[in-house]
């Protein structure tokens, strides 16, 4: 094997790992795991789709692998496994579409999958594989379930606790064992309840808020209604301040934080309470802003609210319904749009504003949700955007109770008393009572005081964050493990029947009807237990339940007893480093953290959070796309640039069509890029999120075959940084595919019929200046991939090549490091070479190699000159110089003698061995 063949290398060692099991991570306690610290490098594991991976996939795997084989040549304990996102809605889409059952899809897609990642040779510990769709994986999940169903959250203190422990008033327990069961179920973390849902008919199923964009299914964009459904749902509003408050350490990326507390929404105010002026009954309002009360001159209920059939008037009657109707019809993001007309109709009824005791007509609108705050809001018009457009919309009073600033008042065109558009800042109150001549703030306080004297209000934090709606009518999820009673009582299975496992149904597609697919298979779905007769539940878990805590049962795959040992557990939680897309931002991180803190309040768990550090590589699009146009926007006919004749032909204002412009035919000019047949014709480039519609995809098999799994590796990683996006280039590939093959020469004869060392390779002494480059090089690589900026690391490894090819005589003692330093990046060739070199086993736990800082330090360095703070001059000068040399040696250049010559010096400032700055008049 003369010349460096991708291909025979990367089989023989992925067939050399998977033999030896090279990658197999001991058990805490095993020989050999004495005295290492741990470090669990973990990757979002992915959903097996029928599409395969493409280029983008591979990129986060690449550098948690990176990092793993650096960590084990750094003598760390190192858990690095994947698995199978392979249940929910998706996998059950692409059976529906190829008419084949979900089963033998998940397991075709999976095999696909798994043998795309072994290609690129990771270091899994496959041994470790989770498929969520295992009955042996999902009986946990199940588990899991039961256990959170069998908790209660104590706000005291401040933890979930064994549904057991729940005091039950006297009241109640003195009404007999059902009324004491149902006192459980309503503080149950896992409960159901007839809610308004986004019912998606398209795709037969519920969605959860998160899954519903823009008025559409996220998966699909299928259009979702609002529907009245009994459902599973979970009491993550629970822990909302805990999610809030423990992300305060987590070394996470302040976007990702941010994304976050949004969607939890913690607001602080006051909750209120208007008295009906002609019913005994009262309506409660949640605002951030109590300092306004004084302003509301209306009152604004959801179409849901409880209280509209009560409180409205006969003769409004036909006009609440009717709206109600068209309301149940539109979905959450429709109803809230800020930019679409405000509709509502007047009930007929009247609510009494507590402070001011003014009687204000109460209205229905579908701008108020009945699943936010109560359902209810007071409408302060004056100050609050969407209430002023309702009131301007149906001729409701404005009053002003913040008086707005001079030059707003200038700048809107408004008056005191008659605003334009509404003020929405803080300010000083007016029209307000003896509140008037406050600031906000102080404003705010005196309210709530006040409320709570009159026992008609009180200080209230709010969440924007809803119950997680937890039920799908599919088929493929997991079994809800619990029984109906013909009474309405629910029994949970117990752990002994666990894994219930759905039936194989022939006809597993949506019913399009609130009952799934499971509700067919009536011998499965009819059951006796203790003589009873019961019913199983037909609805199934969504998704994210089998990705809530994949990342557990890694730790300990094979254990039948429990979801994995606690010993194990307490050594490897929490993860030390998460990678993935940043789409997950809200969904999955925040589920699994509820997950997660619900079994460490029960004592499964040592730690109350998962993932210590999270990164989220950037997206890499597909190649850059050159679109060409004539000034003025208008798109160029396909002839223009493809005409073998030169000839421009007509310009079309039509729809563009696709057309190839390689760049070869592209010039810039001046800012722009223009087709270099016609300068009149600019090129727009741009690159493109990779979807199959788009045609984009490049498939990563074909990347491995053409130039290797190593060379697709370093490009990917050399592309940029880990978190940037970044466009694909199959040309680029080329040039890491020389760097490779310019490494293999550079050690291996490929003259050589056999593997054997290039002549050049000596056991002789490196002379100073290359032991300089290679401990420089070492320090550089490893400080690199310890802080994941993987491409400068590569560049310096490029650097070095191009320093050691040079060499006449190339010394083994330097080249054997660069290999190691090479191994995490490119770990087949790497692993030749270190054969080539003499060595019989694997380098994957080899020692990671050692600096001097003697030798790494530079013997120069670069100091920018400056004058008046602009650069006029770089010095080349010893590293350790002082300042006054420095300085020196800056008065001493050429250029800058000329700057400051005729010039009085007023001060020169000194930054050490960093910056010389010369301020002249």
């Amino acid at each position: 094997m003369p010349s460096y063949n991708h291909a025979d290398v990367e089989r023989r060692w992925q067939q050399f790992w998977e033999t030896n099991k090279t990658f197999r991570t001991a058990d805490p306690g095993e020989p050999g795991t004495e005295g290492k610290p741990k470090y669990y490098i973990l990757d979002m594991f992915p959903y097996p789709s029928g599409a395969g991976l493409h280029v983008g996939h591979p990129e986060g795997y690449t550098a948690t692998d990176i990092l793993a084989r650096f960590k084990r040549m750094n003598n760390f304990h190192v858990l690095h496994p994947m698995g199978w996102d392979a249940y929910g809605l998706p996998a059950e889409q692409y059976a529906v579409e190829k008419n084949v059952h979900p089963r033998i899809t998940t397991q075709q897609n999976i095999n696909t999958f798994r043998r795309q990642i072994k290609a690129l040779g990771f270091s899994y510990d496959w041994d470790r594989e989770v498929d969520t769709t295992d009955p042996n994986y999902f009986k946990w999940t199940q588990w899991i379930f039961l256990t959170i169903y069998d908790t209660w959250y104590d706000p005291v203190a401040r933890k979930g606790r064994p549904i057991a422990e729940l005091p039950i008033p006297a009241e109640v327990t003195g009404q007999g064992p059902d009324a004491v069961r149902k006192y459980q179920d309503d503080h149950r973390l896992a409960y159901q309840a007839e809610v308004p849902v986004n019912w998606c008919p398209a795709l037969g199923t519920v969605l959860a808020n998160e899954e519903v964009i823009d008025g559409k299914s996220e998966r699909g964009g299928h259009p979702v209604e609002r529907r009245p459904l009994r459902q599973w749902l979970m009491r993550i509003t629970a822990y909302a301040e805990r999610l809030l408050e423990d992300l305060e350490p987590l070394d996470w990326s302040h976007s990702i934080k941010e994304m976050q507390r949004n969607w939890i929404g913690k607001s602080e105010g006051a909750e209120v309470e208007f008295k009906l002026a002609d019913h005994d009954a009262t309506v409660r309002v949640f605002t951030t802003r109590p300092d306004t009360l004084y302003g509301a001159t209306y009152m604004v209920l959801s179409p849901e609210h409880p209280l509209v059939p009560a409180i409205t008037t006969p003769s409004h009657a036909a006009a609440v319904k009717e709206y109600q109707q068209a309301a149940a019809r539109k979905s959450d993001f429709e109803r809230t749009e800020t930019a679409k007309k405000k509709t509502g109709v007047f009930t007929g009824a009247y609510a009494i504003n507590p402070l001011g005791n003014e009687k204000i007509p109460i209205w229905i609108a579908d701008y108020v949700l009945a699943t936010y705050g109560t359902g209810a809001i007071m409408a302060v018009p004056g100050h609050d955007e969407r209430d002023f457009e309702f009131a301007k919309e149906f001729g409701l009073p404005i009053v002003t109770v913040v008086r707005p600033t001079d030059e707003w008042l200038a700048k809107t065109g408004s008056t005191v008393s008659d605003l334009k558009e509404p003020y929405c800042e803080e300010g000083i109150a007016i029209n307000s009572g003896r509140l008037n001549g406050l600031p906000t703030a102080e404003a705010k306080r005196d309210v709530i005081v006040t409320l709570e004297g009159r026992g008609v209000g009180h200080r209230r934090v709010n969440y924007k964050l809803r119950d997680w709606l937890f039920s799908r009518q599919r088929y493929w999820g997991e079994p809800f493990p619990v029984l109906h009673g013909a009474g309405g009582e629910l029994v949970a299975l117990s752990p002994g029947d666990l894994p219930l496992v759905p039936p194989d149904l022939e006809d597993f597609k949506p019913t399009g009807t609130p009952e799934g697919p499971l509700s067919k298979a009536t011998d499965w779905v009819n059951v006796t237990a203790g003589g009873k007769g019961f019913k199983r539940e037909t609805n199934t878990m969504p998704q994210w339940a089998g990705s809530c805590w994949y990342f557990l049962r890694y730790i300990d795959p094979q254990n039948t007893g429990a979801f994995a040992d606690p010993a194990k557990l307490k050594h490897w939680l929490p993860i030390d480093l998460y990678v993935g897309g940043a789409e997950h931002a809200v969904l999955h991180l925040l589920y699994a953290r509820f997950w997660h803190k619900v079994l460490f309040d029960r004592g499964y768990l040592p730690c109350p959070e998962p993932f210590q550090r999270l990164v989220n590589q950037g997206m890499i699009l597909g190649e850059v796309e050159l679109t060409a146009y004539q000034k003025g926007g208008k798109w160029v006919s396909a002839n223009a640039v493809t005409d073998e004749e030169k000839e421009l032909a007509e310009i079309k204002q039509g729809p563009v069509q696709t057309v190839s412009v390689t760049e070869e035919q592209v010039e810039k000019k001046g800012p722009s890029f223009v087709l270099k047949e016609d300068n009149s014709i600019r090129v727009d480039s741009r690159a493109h999120k990779m979807s199959k519609s788009r045609g984009n995809v490049v498939n990563p098999d074909d990347i491995v075959k053409e130039y290797g799994a190593d060379s697709l590796r370093l490009y990917e990683m050399f592309m940029g940084p880990l978190e940037a996006v970044k466009p694909w280039n199959t040309k680029s590939v080329e040039g890491v595919y020389r760097f490779l093959s310019r490494a293999w020469r550079l050690i291996v004869d490929d003259m050589a019929e056999s593997l054997t060392l290039n002549p050049a390779v000596k056991d002789v002494e490196p002379d100073r200046d290359t032991l300089r480059v290679l401990h420089r090089t070492i320090q550089k690589v490893g400080e690199d991939t310890e802080g994941l900026r993987f491409n400068t690391a590569i560049s310096a490894m490029m650097e070095f090549v191009n320093h050691a090819t040079k060499l006449e005589a190339r010394p083994r003692a330097v080249l054997e490091p660069f290999v190691l330093l090479l191994a995490p990046y490119a770990p087949h060739v790497a692993e030749e070479l270190w054969r080539a070199l003499g060595h019989t086993d694997t380098l994957a736990y080899a020692p990671w190699p050692k600096f001097d800082p003697a030798l790494a330090k530079a013997d120069e360095i670069e100091v920018p000159v400056q004058i008046n703070g602009k650069k006029k001059a770089v010095l080349k000068v010893p590293a350790e110089i002082d300042d006054a040399a420095l300085e020196a040696a800056a008065r001493a250049d050429e250029a800058v003698k000329a700057a400051i010559d005729g010039k009085t010096v007023k001060m020169v400032k000194v930054v050490p061995r960093k910056l010389v700055n010369i301020v002249v008049v």
